[in-house]
């Protein structure tokens, strides 16, 4: 095989490698967060996300949007002032503070944007096809699982708020991970124990009531 070729053919596999190690550790990135596995990083994810949404729950979005971007001017707009005095000062050429933010290409290329796309539609198609297994009654349980958790949830709606919800679920995804990991193992038992009885149940249930799809032993 030619030198150049086989150079060629081993730079394009350690660029996959690379590319696919790349990727998981993207994948990984959000479960190191929440796990804490760095806990600065975790702890400002957390406090800032959940300080947005106890903004949002006092204020409109508006306003919290218009707050942000406009703290965001000052600060951009304070350090352009500041290096221009200190230029003027020193008499100095530095240009523009912010020169290489501005020349940096921020468009998305329409590739990137095709694949999130498809792969966007692909979810969506996914998730009609079930929303009309579950409301046109393929499955009879499955229907009823549906039913008796949108009963639950408006008991849960009279009581919470959306924003209430996501403040609780924004502290329970960052609070719950650590504790799991720490007691895994009993957690895991409780875990098996309920999901016997449930599916027993389900199993009775399915049988008794007519219209239920059988479900194979594989499923």
């Amino acid at each position: 095989m030619d030198p150049t070729t086989q150079s060629a053919q081993i730079s394009s596999s350690q660029g996959l490698a690379d590319g696919q190690n790349s990727a998981k550790e993207s994948k990984l990135s959000v479960k190191d967060l929440i796990s804490w596995r760095d806990p600065k990083k975790s702890g400002l994810v957390f406090g800032l996300s959940l300080l947005l949404l106890l903004s949002l729950a006092a204020f409109s979005f508006i306003s919290v949007v218009s707050y942000l971007l406009l703290a965001l001017l000052c600060v951009t707009i304070t350090f352009r002032i500041y290096k221009c005095v200190v230029q003027a000062v020193q008499k100095s050429s530095d240009g523009h503070p912010f020169k290489t933010l501005i020349d940096k290409d921020v468009s998305i290329p329409p590739e990137t944007f095709r694949k999130h796309v498809d792969s966007s539609l692909t979810h969506i198609n996914r998730a009609l096809k079930q929303m009309s297994r579950l409301f046109l009654v393929e499955d009879l349980v499955d229907s009823l699982k549906l039913a008796v958790v949108m009963w639950l949830f408006t008991y849960v709606g009279a009581v919470f708020n959306g924003i209430t919800i996501l403040i609780l679920a924004d502290i329970l995804l960052f609070a719950v991970p650590p504790v799991y990991e720490k007691n895994k193992s009993q957690i895991d038992q409780y875990i098996d124990v309920i999901r016997t009885q449930v599916n027993t149940t389900m199993a009775k249930l399915q049988e008794k009531l007519p219209g239920a799809v059988k479900r194979s032993k594989t499923e």
